[in-house]
C-alpha cells in the first residue's frame, strides 16, 4: 500500500516570496508561512505560532511573485519534502519544506493586488480558477470547498 503525503495550510506570509532562477530558466519561489492557534492554559488565552517553509516551482513561482506579499492570508496545498546537504564545515544539514501544488489567496477583494484582483486558486500548472462564490460576505475568506460543505442549513443526519 502506498502512503499519502498531503499538507493543507492556511496562514500568513512571513515575508515577500524570494524568487530564484535556476539553470534552464526554472523559477523557484520560497517564503515562510505562519499558522497560529489559540488555546486556554490556566485561564489565560495562549497563542502558538508555527512557521513553515513554502516552496513553489515554475508557473506557480511566477504567480506567487506577482500576487503574494508579506502578511497575505493564503490557503496552500502541497506535500512535505526533506532535503539534505553538507555545510561548509562538512556537517550534514536537513530542511523540511512544503512544496506547494496549488494555493488560494484568501481575504477581502481590497486585500489583493491593486485594481481589486479577486481571491482565486492557482495551481502548479499556472492555471487560475475563480472561487465558486465571491459574494463579499464574511465567509469569503474560507476556501470554496470548505464553505460549500457548510452552506446547507439542513442535513439528513439523525443527530
Amino acid at each position: 500500500m502506498s502512503g499519502i503525503n498531503k499538507v493543507i495550510l492556511v496562514g500568513h506570509l512571513g515575508k515577500d516570496p524570494e524568487l530564484r532562477h535556476l539553470e534552464g530558466g526554472v523559477k523557484v519561489a520560497s517564503f515562510p508561512l505562519a499558522t497560529s492557534e489559540t488555546y486556554t492554559k490556566d485561564g489565560k488565552k495562549v497563542e502558538q505560532t508555527e512557521w513553515h517553509n513554502i516552496v513553489m516551482w515554475r508557473g506557480l513561482a511566477d504567480i506567487a511573485e506577482k500576487f503574494l506579499v508579506k502578511g497575505k492570508l493564503v490557503y496552500i496545498e502541497g506535500k512535505l519534502r526533506t532535503r539534505s546537504w553538507e555545510d561548509k564545515e562538512g556537517h550534514k544539514r536537513y530542511q523540511t519544506e512544503i512544496v506547494a501544488d496549488n494555493f488560494t489567496m484568501l481575504g477581502r477583494k481590497s486585500d489583493n493586488e491593486p485594481g481589486g484582483a479577486s481571491p482565486g486558486s492557482y495551481q502548479s500548472s499556472g492555471s487560475y480558477e475563480s472561487p465558486v462564490h465571491n459574494t463579499g460576505k464574511m465567509d469569503e475568506h474560507i476556501p470554496a470547498a470548505i464553505s460549500a460543505s457548510q452552506d446547507s442549513a439542513e442535513d439528513d443526519l439523525p443527530f
